[in-house]
């Protein structure tokens, strides 16, 4: 019962007082304690805008602001995201009227207000972004940061180097005005193929279709499998994960949080 009756206090201690600022930190993926309570003496860590360097401060993370090297550090407990690989014929909406499969259909009613970062087309895969934080969502999808996006794409008919080159180096001018890729691939091809690995930060709708398309080189299939540090990996079609604190932090910075 003395333990119980330790956890119970210490939960109180931390409701009402806050948790110390290098116990934040090894949570937020900073590394041990040991390793948090150097970067605190070593003047790298912020509270509000004020630099903090004695150990045993506490810090209430649903209130405070808490910076490393200039950074935020976002760790509300109430806020979870996530990455989900997208199959074909999931429609990116949490509800369809007229009934097709959506992103409900695969995170269920487990997180609160959770919504998509983005979008892929019906008939495109791969990597979708999903938050119940409503800044960081704002964030990613705001075009003033234009998170760089990976994609690998199956196109109708054999494609040469020299047109990945040209689409980099030029770009093809669409109904919307001139897009360039910021990188292109040929991964494999046979003879009425060609499978491409392109990253831009376009995020306008169909993109990736319609630069091929717009060239003559129809995209057959297309995977998004990357959106800046967070990547699809071996996630499955049809399930999701939840990113680490780390992964959240690194995103957060991307798109100037």
């Amino acid at each position: 019962m003395p333990h119980a009756y330790s956890q119970a206090r210490k939960s109180h201690t931390e409701e009402h007082d806050g948790i110390r600022l290098q116990k934040l930190l090894a949570q937020a993926g900073f590394g041990s304690r040991r390793k948090c309570e150097e970067m605190i003496v070593d003047g790298r860590v912020e509270v509000d805008g004020e630099l903090v360097t004695e150990l045993g401060t506490r810090v209430d993370p649903k209130t405070q602001q808490v910076r490393v090297d200039g950074s935020r550090i976002r760790l509300n407990p109430r806020h979870v995201t996530l990455a989900l690989n997208k199959p074909r014929k999931v429609l990116s909406a949490m509800e369809d009227p007229k009934g097709r499969y959506t992103l409900r259909d695969i995170v269920g009613d487990k997180y609160e207000r959770i919504f998509h970062m983005g979008r892929l087309d019906y008939d495109s895969e791969g990597l979708i972004l999903m938050t119940n934080d409503g800044e960081l969502s704002q964030h990613v999808m705001h075009p003033k940061y234009e998170v760089e996006k990976t994609y690998i794409a199956t196109l109708e008919g054999r494609m040469s180097g020299n047109v990945c080159r040209r689409l980099v180096r030029t770009g093809v001018q669409l109904d919307d005005g001139w897009i360039k890729l910021d990188h292109c691939s040929i991964i494999d091809q046979s003879r009425d193929q060609t499978i491409v690995k392109v990253t831009l930060h376009s995020g306008k709708n169909r993109i990736v279709r319609r630069i091929f398309g717009a060239i003559g080189f129809p995209v057959k299939r297309l995977v998004r499998t990357q959106i800046g540090p967070i990547k699809l990996g071996d996630l499955k079609p049809g399930s999701y994960r939840v990113l680490s604190a780390a992964e959240v932090r690194s995103l957060s910075k991307e798109v100037g949080l």
